[in-house]
């Protein structure tokens, strides 16, 4: 791998707490919760009947669906491209008014999905060729709802013209895109990538969860008190949806154009405990979880004493403890010793194939507006965990004014699949 450094110089997100960045970093500070009750789950009959939904008509790129003819697409279409084009015009990068600009080879783009473009299948497709009626399905049908979908769109509206692709790891699903992209650009194959993650919210794709019983169904009367990351009283993950994207450029490309630096990507790595030695295809194993921690750190060239604040995978499951375990492994790090960590999840749910993306988002912010948002619903600390850190360490309150320069970024998904990042806080220079 070169020595070619990587920053972010744009971000766009769809989350239920903010269709925008602005109106998301708002709710980050104000610790809003977007969990709601979600009439259609209870009427189906399901355990769980609380989610986290996104207000697509409220994004400011929601007019470039109709104008890139894009209404009879997936959602997970709709949403990459709303959060895509706001984070290259927050990049200071102009969206082409047609398709005549000139193709960018120094340009790619990865997004990736857990459960794809399921709405296309759900109410279009299945229902067509079930009723043997499949003349009534369009000719677009396909670049609609192909799992490279939302790349393929996006890229065809910018002229995006290096690496165009798509990756699935599950929940690891956004965090890995993002690490992805780096990998492209630091080896010198792109100077210029958009990854991130997005996933819809389907009934369809939510059954299996339901039906394996990893998500809540206490609190379905009171959804803002139903994802509880950390608690001792955690029964289950929030599903959710959204989508998360960024535009990551290679340090001398961004300078040369003055572009905007929200953060420096300084190390990452991908891994699998292989499920063995306690890791399963739903449960991650934690020797390969603290492989792949201290492997991104050695790429950052850091200790594990340097990371101020875990952005922590942490879904309100069994597994939270096994994770807070690791990064104390991981880190060398506990009791009063142990750095900040909190959990988007708690405010949003889990956007599944989004989280991570969405997620690295929020580190983004807190590393640039120096804050550590608030973790929900977790007063009541699991024991194990109290054991490993001061309770301090968690805000129940936005903290401000928290000197932060490298943020972990973590997200672990089933297959046990991991990926972290870690971000270092820019300083022009």
């Amino acid at each position: 791998m070169t020595n070619r450094r990587v920053v972010v110089t744009g971000i766009g997100v769809l989350s239920p707490i903010g269709n925008d960045v602005n109106t998301f970093n708002q709710s980050l500070l104000k610790g809003k919760n977007g969990i709601q009750k979600i009439a259609q789950l209870q009427e189906l009959g399901f355990g769980c009947q609380v989610g986290g939904l996104v207000s697509l008509e409220e994004a400011p790129f929601f007019p470039y669906i109709e104008q890139f003819l894009l209404s009879d697409a997936s959602k997970v279409v709709k949403y990459a491209v709303c959060a895509g084009l706001e984070a290259w015009k927050n990049a200071q990068l102009e969206i082409p008014e047609s398709f005549d600009n000139k193709p960018d080879y120094e340009t790619g783009i990865v997004i990736g999905s857990a459960i794809g473009t399921i709405d296309m299948y759900e109410h279009k497709i299945l229902p067509n060729v079930h009723n043997k009626t499949i003349r009534r399905l369009r000719s677009t049908t396909v670049e609609h709802s192909m799992l490279s979908a939302p790349s393929a769109n996006l890229a065809g509206i910018l002229g995006l013209a290096n690496w165009i692709g798509f990756n699935s790891s599950a929940c690891s699903t956004g965090t890995e895109s993002i690490i992805l992209a780096y990998q492209h650009i630091k080896n010198g194959m792109a100077k210029r990538m958009l990854a991130g993650g997005v996933d819809i919210f389907s009934p369809s794709g939510w059954a299996g969860f339901d039906a394996m019983r990893v998500t809540t169904r206490e609190h379905n009367d009171n959804p803002s008190k139903a994802s509880r990351p950390m608690s001792a009283t955690a029964s289950g993950f929030v599903p959710a949806e959204g989508c998360g994207m960024l535009v990551l450029e290679e340090y001398e490309e961004a300078m040369k154009r003055n572009a905007p630096i929200y953060t420096e990507i300084v190390g990452a790595h991908l891994n699998s405990g292989g499920q063995r030695n306690g890791g399963t295809i739903t449960a991650p194993g934690a020797e390969g979880v603290v492989r792949c921690i201290q492997t991104a750190l050695g790429e950052a060239g850091i200790l594990g004493q340097q990371v101020d604040l875990i952005a922590g995978h942490l879904s309100s499951t069994m597994a939270d403890v096994l994770e807070v375990q690791n990064w104390s492994v991981a880190l060398n790090r506990k009791n009063k010793d142990f750095p900040y960590i909190n959990s988007l999840k708690s405010i949003t749910g889990h956007c599944i194939g989004a989280t991570g993306a969405i997620e690295s988002i929020a580190a983004v912010l807190q590393l640039q507006h120096q804050y550590v948002h608030a973790s929900r619903n977790c007063k009541d600390l699991h024991p194990e965990i109290e054991n490993l850190l001061n309770p301090g360490k968690i805000s129940h309150e936005t903290k401000n004014n928290v000197s932060l320069n490298y943020v972990a970024k973590s997200s672990f998904g089933f297959g046990d699949t991991n990926a972290v990042l870690i971000l270092k806080r820019y300083n022009y220079e």
